[in-house]
């Protein structure tokens, strides 16, 4: 994979997705954080990661359907940025990424802490720090290597550890003193959803599971099982080692250790065996932590680049991994300075744990905010494999939101400053640094509209629906960077002509032509394409006042799916490109363009891009029903340089007739500019007489820029054979060449008009 390409490869199945998972939130959290909680709550701790494991279970929920309706890599971030706009991406994509590399040093300091804390002879926090730096070293170099070794490291790093767990568990229900549980919440209900805020740092696994959904296999199945699954079971397994933590060791004691399970063990498990083996998992534990949430983070700003949110540098891939490695490298450093504060190791553990909570709790709000917009806006893009439920649908974006703000308001006065320093850290970065580079702005105003339908009673401070205004939309379909932006600024121009009795609208969409894949990261192409897409047509609005909108699909026909979107758009147009020649098979302008010509609900230009200026166009005002409508297009065009431009008609000497051929030219012009609504100021007439129509025609339109031909008559089988006008014009001419074709029922009144003035 070239490392240009900015694409991940669909590698990790079930097993490694669990493990990414639950993995994480099995990890070193297991090893680290009983103390704290014990600390924070007593043996009422058990209850704060239930409380934990809820809302968690809320969120993952509503990420499985994001995930599965956009399997990209980004995870949260990616889905509030499509779904808010840039500045709630920089927002979330800033504490996404700082939060999991808070949890990264976390882990990697309680690394330290377990391999240390039997070594009383040397210096501890020195050697902590040390060896957590050494242990993110390995980490980083195992995920710049690439996802399969890392996910397969994982797998064996997490078998282990959970099989020593189990055994801490199944032991210790003996060591269990009633007595230490009888004070169950010494700190009580407050100190029990505290506490919830320091542990939710474990419940990132799933999280994790989003953010990586670019490169699992069978998304739509997988993402949404594993998610639950890791989740609900990852918080009944915490919940029964808080009991017997707190029941074999006083909570008093578990709350002032570094290392709460070893001192469990000890008494649990066969005292120097235990605390080895104990000692051995915790490691393994910490290791297997830091490696999911080093992934995760440097997909999230691999995402971001991508995005323009952050340095497009960050967006690409390893010509020779296929991983992320300047996102990887970059997430290193930063967590590998974040360890270094770890030389006042008690007070930086848990303040890494709960700003690492407080930025998941806060994103995870905005998800469930996110889903909503989703559902209402309904964007192509959007199509999940799972979707919430009945009753499930709006319940758990709701109560996710105020179980995420409940547990924020409990949490410590330094950790809440910590937590909306990084949220104005995102908000700054995106005034000064995003906004005029962030091409999402999200789907809010697609959603309040689907709203206004939906509710009949007016929202405060919406315009009732006499009062909407009605637009002149053209939908351009592009996918060619040379010929884009010369597209758009003909789409742009011929919107414009009609704002003074309707407000123009560009719907600038691209089709990739695909069927769903396991295999490819479809949904990654499909979202780099329209970033690309989306710079092009803000260059447009930058030069000219109009609605613009994009639509990206993935569909099986683009020609198919061109209707189908302008037939949705309720379009007056589809502007599109078109190569100057016709096909020699079945079909006449090929197998995209010849669906949109012969079923497009409204007007259709195909128009062949060269290099130079739009200039001064020229229509050909012959015989025939589409001659009308080429002639507006030719007016709307001439906008762009305010040139004036030439309605062409040739006439053949015709001898013996009494009508002057000039005259008969001048009428047929004067016919087409009625037939179009053009004033005489908005035209310059030219007749030619002359034998020899074609070669005339040919003639007269090299001095132009632009020449716009109506759609011939011709039935498709003789456009095959003998070809038509406007594909010899495109042979000769050197500037632009477009075939123009009105709807249905103009083309039938000119064509009825025709005949009624020739009879005449």
């Amino acid at each position: 994979m070239g490392v240009d390409s900015g694409q991940l490869e669909r590698n990790l199945g079930f097993l490694e997705a669990m493990t990414l998972g639950g993995g994480t939130m099995i990890g070193a959290g297991i090893f680290i954080l009983p103390g704290l909680a014990a600390e924070g709550a007593g043996p009422a701790s058990a209850i704060s990661f239930l409380i934990a494991g809820f809302v968690a279970l809320l969120a993952a929920l509503s990420l499985a359907e994001l995930a599965t309706g956009m399997p990209v890599a980004g995870g949260s971030y990616h889905y509030v940025n499509r779904a808010l706009g840039g500045l709630f991406g920089s927002i979330v994509g800033w504490g996404m990424w700082t939060g999991l590399m808070f949890a990264s040093a976390f882990y990697m300091i309680g690394f330290g802490q377990y391999i240390v804390g039997p070594l009383a002879v040397l210096d501890g926090r020195a050697l902590i720090v040390l060896l957590g730096v050494l242990g993110l070293g390995l980490i980083v170099g195992i995920n710049y290597y690439g996802t399969d070794e890392s996910s397969g490291a994982q797998n064996i790093m997490i078998g282990t550890e959970f099989a020593i767990v189990l055994a801490y568990v199944a032991l210790g229900v003996f060591f269990i003193d009633p007595a230490n549980l009888r004070e169950f919440a010494p700190t009580g209900a407050t100190g029990i959803v505290a506490t919830t805020g320091t542990v939710f740092v474990t419940y990132l696994g799933f999280e994790i599971i989003a953010t990586v959904a670019g490169e699992i296999k069978r998304p739509g199945k997988l993402i949404p099982l594993t998610m639950v699954l890791s989740v609900v079971s990852v918080t009944l397994l915490y919940a029964i080692i808080m009991l017997v933590s707190t029941g074999v060791v006083p909570y008093q004691e578990l709350g002032d250790s570094l290392v709460p399970v070893s001192d469990v063990a000890e008494i649990s498990m066969f005292g120097t065996i235990g605390v080895g083996a104990v000692t051995f998992a915790a490691a393994i534990a910490a290791i297997s932590s830091s490696n999911s949430s080093i992934l995760a983070a440097s997909r999230v700003i691999f995402a971001m680049g991508r995005d323009s949110l952050m340095s497009e540098r960050l967006n690409v891939t390893h010509h020779r991994f296929s991983t992320p490695h300047r996102a990887i490298i970059t997430t290193g450093c930063v967590t590998g300075g974040l360890i270094l504060l770890g030389l006042r190791v008690q007070e930086i553990v848990a303040l890494l744990a709960q700003v690492a909570s407080f930025s998941f709790l806060l994103t995870y709000a905005l998800v469930h905010v996110a889903v909503v917009v989703f559902r209402n806006a309904d964007p192509d893009a959007y199509d999940p494999d799972f979707e919430l439920p009945g009753l499930l649908y709006p319940t758990v974006p709701i109560l996710g939101i105020a179980m995420a703000a409940l547990v924020i308001s409990q949490m410590r006065t330094p950790v809440i400053v910590v937590g909306i320093g990084i949220v104005a850290l995102g908000v700054l970065w995106y005034v000064v640094y995003a906004r005029d580079r962030a091409v999402e702005e999200g789907l809010v105003d697609d959603a309040l509209d689907s709203l206004r339908d939906e509710i009949p009673v007016p929202l405060p401070g919406s315009a009732p629906p006499s009062a909407a205004e009605e637009t002149y939309t053209v939908v351009v379909p592009v996918a060619n960077p040379e010929t884009q932006h010369g597209l758009l600024r003909l789409a742009a121009a011929s919107a414009r002509a009609h704002a003074d009795e309707r407000s123009p609208e560009l719907v600038a969409m691209n089709v990739i032509e695909a069927e769903a894949s396991s295999h490819r990261n479809i949904e990654s192409e499909r979202v780099d394409h329209q970033h690309a897409l989306l710079e092009e047509v803000h260059d447009i609005t930058d030069e000219m006042d109009l609605i613009v909108r994009t639509r990206a699909l993935v569909e099986p026909d683009a020609g198919e799916t061109i209707v189908r979107v302008a037939t949705e758009e309720d379009a007056d147009q589809v502007l599109m490109g078109w190569n100057g020649v016709l096909a020699r098979d079945e079909h006449v302008f090929g197998a995209t363009l010849d669906p949109v010509i012969a079923d497009a609900p409204c007007d259709v230009s195909l128009i062949e891009i060269k290099p130079g200026n739009i200039g001064q166009p020229v229509a050909l005002a012959g015989p025939g029903p589409h001659a009308p409508k080429a002639a507006q297009r030719a007016v709307e065009f001439a906008t762009v340089q305010g040139t004036t431009p030439v309605l062409l008609n040739v006439q053949s000497p015709a001898p013996g007739e009494d009508a002057d051929p000039r005259q008969r030219g001048h009428e047929a012009i004067a016919w087409v500019a009625d037939r179009a609504g053009l004033d005489r100021d908005d035209y310059e007439p030219r007749v030619v007489v002359n034998e020899e129509t074609e070669a005339a025609i040919l003639d007269a339109v090299d001095d132009f820029d632009t020449v716009c031909v109506g759609l011939s008559e011709k039935d498709a089988t003789s456009r095959i054979l003998f070809g038509s006008i406007a594909e010899r014009i495109s042979q000769q001419a050197p500037g632009n060449v477009g075939i123009i074709r009105g709807t249905e029922e103009e083309t039938a009144a000119n064509t009825a008009t025709e005949s009624l003035v020739r009879q005449a």
